[in-house]
């Protein structure tokens, strides 16, 4: 029975997360979290379609747990304790982004997803070279999450700086969304020297600045500001086949 426990919730909170998030929308309770972004005219953030990711990364959290209660002998266990406190940490998120809706809160809360998604992607690099369906599913689920919580994290700095500013959506668009590309660089860039290989983060980060870019193309109609946001996309991706990542190895 303890060998089935953290893949139990694992699965429990894959089906959690996004009635969280649905708390508002559903039941009319508190604010719905995109009505915050929701046709902003500000630079940073993902064309509104582009959030559907959540979807993925909820679907792979659910095979992950369902992978290790029908084969909990093969499941790779250190990958649990972080995706749950993942899980835990997102539904707190939500709730808060529904019920407080306070930026500078939501941002700070953050921080544990941010921490708890990075260490299930170690762990999973620790792991790689496994050959096992529960190992792909957690590598999948750690990556996605790692790679789409950096971008979470990069695109609320310019909101958490206009929440104790006062600026307006459109001000200052073009450091308000440099502060949000670089930050999205940098996190990749320890990601791939210090963390792991995982093409999923990739795939998660790449899919949020390409959100970046149609926001501008179709809704701010800051044309040029998306012409450069699917530039360093294409720079990120190229970098990445190109140079590789060799993240440090952990001390025997």
């Amino acid at each position: 029975m303890n060998n089935r426990l953290i893949p139990l919730l694992i699965l429990v909170l894959g089906f959690l997360q996004p009635l969280a998030g649905a708390l508002a929308p559903a039941f009319g309770i508190g604010t719905p979290i995109g009505d915050a972004t929701s046709g902003t005219s500000a630079p940073e953030q993902p064309f509104p379609a582009f959030f559907s990711i959540w979807s993925v990364i909820f679907a792979a959290y659910a095979a992950f747990g369902v992978n290790g209660l029908v084969r909990p002998e093969e499941w790779p266990r250190a990958l649990g304790l972080p995706l749950v406190l993942a899980g835990v940490g997102n539904i707190v998120w939500m709730l808060s982004a529904q019920l407080v809706a306070s930026q500078p809160l939501d941002f700070v809360l953050l921080a544990p997803i941010f921490v708890c998604a990075w260490w299930a992607a170690r762990e999973a690099e620790a792991l790689r070279g496994t050959r096992s369906l529960g190992y792909y599913f957690g590598d999948a689920a750690s990556g996605l999450l790692a790679g789409w919580i950096s971008v979470a994290t990069a695109i609320s700095i310019p909101l958490t700086i206009r929440s104790f500013t006062g600026l307006a959506p459109s001000d200052f668009p073009w450091p308000m969304f440099w502060s949000t590309i670089l930050s999205a660089g940098l996190f990749a860039w320890i990601f791939t020297s210090r963390v792991s290989k995982s093409l999923w983060y990739f795939v998660a980060a790449g899919w949020g600045i390409l959100g970046i870019a149609f926001h501008n193309w179709l809704e701010t109609g800051m044309h040029l500001i998306g012409h450069f946001a699917a530039g360093c996309l294409i720079i990120l991706l190229l970098l990445r086949l190109t140079r590789g990542a060799k993240p440090v190895k952990r001390a025997a």
